[in-house]
Formats: C-alpha cells, structure tokens, sequence
C-alpha cells in the first residue's frame, strides 16, 4: 500500500506538479525551468534524453559549466569593488512589483544579499531576483519591461563597504 503523501496543494515540490512542469517543458522545448515562492525554490533542467531536477528551499544550483554566475566582478576598468548582478534567466526584466509600485531598487539604493533588485517574469511566473551581494547600486543595466537572456548584466554594485 502507498504511503500517503505529506504535500499540499501549493507545495511547490509536489511530484504530480513537478511531473506536469516536466511535460510543459518536453511540449515547448525548454531546457530550464526555475521556480521560486517564498522560501522554496525549484529548478528543472533538461539535457540530452534525461531531464534532471535540483530541489532545495533558496539552494542555488551549481551553473552549468558555461554559464556565468549570477553575481560576478566586472571589467579592470570598473575596479576590483564593482559587482555585477546578472540574470539568473531568459524572461522580462520588471524594476517594480506592479505599474504603480515604487522600484525595488534605484541608482544609489543600499542592497544586501537578500534584497530583491528585481522581477524576471518567466513563463508567467514571476521570479523575484535577490542581489546576492552587498553594497550601493552604481548603475541599472537593463530597461523596465526589457526582455533579457541568462546571464544578461542587470546592475552594478559598489561592494566597499
């Protein structure tokens, strides 16, 4: 007899819905799905024949090995205490949580490693995108509602502290 399951309905790890985000990603030819909610974060990856999955609450997966980290220093000329933010995905780059809220961050905004800098709306889900590094926002490298690639810069960050 099966165990019953300890899942609720909006349990973002639950087998049958991770099953249908395997099917929607086969259907469109995805190679990546990457899901965050609150606390919980899932992240699906398809190679070759055999999809694999990587499921932890916030624990960031190890990028492929030709894909630049989220957060990486920037060229000689900007200096060794600039940062720079980049998208974890393909989506589109929202500054602000809806038309009439304030942006999560300006040029100037003090920002931690858990401060939300950013949405990247990917198939319909909203991915709040956390700095991943302390420090001052230098610059915004991406526009309101641009539609950006992985590994696409977003910010600058002065990380002295």
């Amino acid at each position: 007899m099966p165990e019953p399951r300890n899942t609720k309905p909006d349990d973002a790890f639950d087998i049958d819905r991770i099953r249908k985000l395997i099917e929607l990603m086969k259907e469109h030819e995805l190679n990546e799905v990457d899901l965050r909610q609150s606390a919980q974060r899932i992240c699906i990856r398809r190679g070759g024949q055999i999809p694999s999955m990587v499921a932890a609450p916030m624990a960031v997966p190890a990028p492929p090995a030709s894909a630049a980290p989220s957060v990486t220093t920037s060229s000689p000329e900007d200096g060794p205490h600039i940062a720079i933010i980049r998208s974890p995905m393909v989506g589109t780059f929202y500054t602000k949580a809806n038309p009439n809220a304030k942006n999560f961050v300006e040029v100037g905004s003090e920002v931690g490693h858990d401060t939300t800098v950013c949405i990247v709306e990917a198939m319909k889900v909203f991915n709040e995108i956390p700095a991943e590094v302390r420090g001052k926002i230098v610059a915004i490298l991406a526009k309101n509602e641009e539609t950006v690639d992985f590994g696409k810069p977003l910010f600058k960050v002065d990380t002295r502290g």
